[in-house]
C-alpha cells in the first residue's frame, strides 16, 4: 500500500511537467520458433537446424527505439551492422512481415508504418487499435522503474503470417506425409492463424506517456514491457528529456495505402503464391 502511495505522488509531481515530457526507450526483441512444428513431418537434421536457429534468431532479434513525447512517437528499429550472413529466403520473410519504422499521434489517434512486402515499400495509415485494457494491481520492477501488468485481447488479421502456427495434424494425416515423402505440402495447409491473442503489457505511471512500442498504447503510462504471442519486447533503456530530441514525424517512403488496401495486397499476392504451388504440383523438382 504505502508503494502505490508513493507512486501516486510521484505522479502527482510529475503532472506540471507532463505536457513537456519527451524521452527515447529502448527495447530488445526476442521471439521463440519451433522449427519442429513446421518440419512438414521431415525431420531437420540437427546440424541444419541450429544453422537455421541462429539465423532465424538474428533476423528476429533486434533492437528498437521509441523516441516520444506527450502526444506522439515513432518506433524503429536502431540501425547496426549485421551480425552475420542470413539465408536470403528467411531474410525476406522475416521482412515481409515485419513493420519499419511506426508513428503514432496519440492526439488523432492515426498510425503510420512503413511496410515492404516481397521488396515493395508501402506506407500504410490506420487508426490506433484501441485496445480494451484490464489493469491489475500486479507490479514488479524494470530497471528503476515500477511496472504494472495490464492485458488485453487483440484480434489478428487472418493475412498476419508472424502470428502463424502449425496446425495439429492426426495420426493418419502424418502418415500420408510420410509415406509420399516426394510429395511437398501446401504450406498454407500446414498453419493456422489464430482469431485473437492475448496481450500482456507492463506499464509505468511514473513516465505519464500513453505510449510504447509499435502500435500499442492506451494505458497511464509508458510500456517497458510487451508480451504478444511469441515475441517478448523488454526495455532497456530510458532516456528522459535528453537535450538533443529527435524530430517526431512520420515516415514517407512507399506507396500510400490504407489498412484495408494493404490487407488485400497481402491476402491476393498470398493466393497467388499458392495458386502458382499447386499448378506447380507441389512435388520436388517442379519447379517450385
Amino acid at each position: 500500500m504505502k508503494r502505490y502511495i508513493l507512486i501516486f505522488i510521484l505522479l502527482f509531481s510529475l503532472g506540471g511537467n507532463a505536457q513537456n515530457i519527451s524521452g527515447k526507450a529502448y527495447y530488445e526483441s526476442k521471439t521463440t520458433v519451433d522449427l519442429d512444428a513446421f518440419d512438414g513431418g521431415r525431420e531437420i537434421p540437427e546440424e541444419m537446424k541450429k544453422m537455421l536457429m541462429s539465423q532465424v534468431n538474428s533476423a528476429l532479434e533486434k533492437t528498437y527505439i521509441l523516441t516520444f513525447n506527450k502526444d506522439e512517437s515513432i518506433y524503429k528499429e536502431e540501425e547496426k551492422l549485421d551480425a552475420g550472413p542470413v539465408n536470403p529466403a528467411i531474410k525476406m520473410m522475416m521482412g515481409s512481415f515485419i513493420p519499419g519504422a511506426q508513428y503514432k499521434n496519440l492526439k488523432t489517434g492515426e498510425i503510420v508504418e512503413e511496410n515492404e512486402f516481397f521488396g515493395k515499400p508501402f506506407l500504410v495509415t490506420d487508426s490506433i487499435q484501441t485496445l480494451d485494457w484490464k489493469t491489475t494491481n500486479e507490479s514488479k520492477q524494470i530497471g528503476q522503474y515500477i511496472v504494472f501488468k495490464a492485458t488485453a485481447m487483440k484480434k489478428v488479421d487472418p493475412n498476419d503470417f508472424s502470428m502463424a502456427r502449425p496446425k495439429k495434424k492426426n495420426d493418419s494425416e502424418n502418415s500420408a506425409v510420410k509415406q509420399d515423402s516426394t510429395q511437398l505440402q501446401d504450406p498454407m495447409d500446414m498453419i493456422e492463424i489464430p482469431k485473437e491473442i492475448e496481450v500482456t503489457a507492463w506499464f509505468t505511471p511514473q513516465i505519464p506517456v500513453s505510449s510504447g512500442p509499435g502500435q500499442y498504447a492506451g494505458l497511464p503510462g509508458l510500456i517497458l514491457e510487451l508480451n504478444v504471442y511469441r515475441t517478448t519486447l523488454l526495455c532497456s533503456k530510458v532516456v528522459m528529456n535528453p537535450k538533443d530530441s529527435d524530430k517526431i514525424e512520420p515516415p514517407k517512403k512507399g506507396k500510400e495505402v490504407t489498412r484495408a488496401e494493404y490487407i488485400k495486397i497481402v491476402k491476393d499476392k498470398t493466393e497467388e503464391l499458392r495458386e502458382n504451388f499447386q499448378n506447380s504440383g507441389g512435388r520436388r523438382g517442379g519447379g517450385f
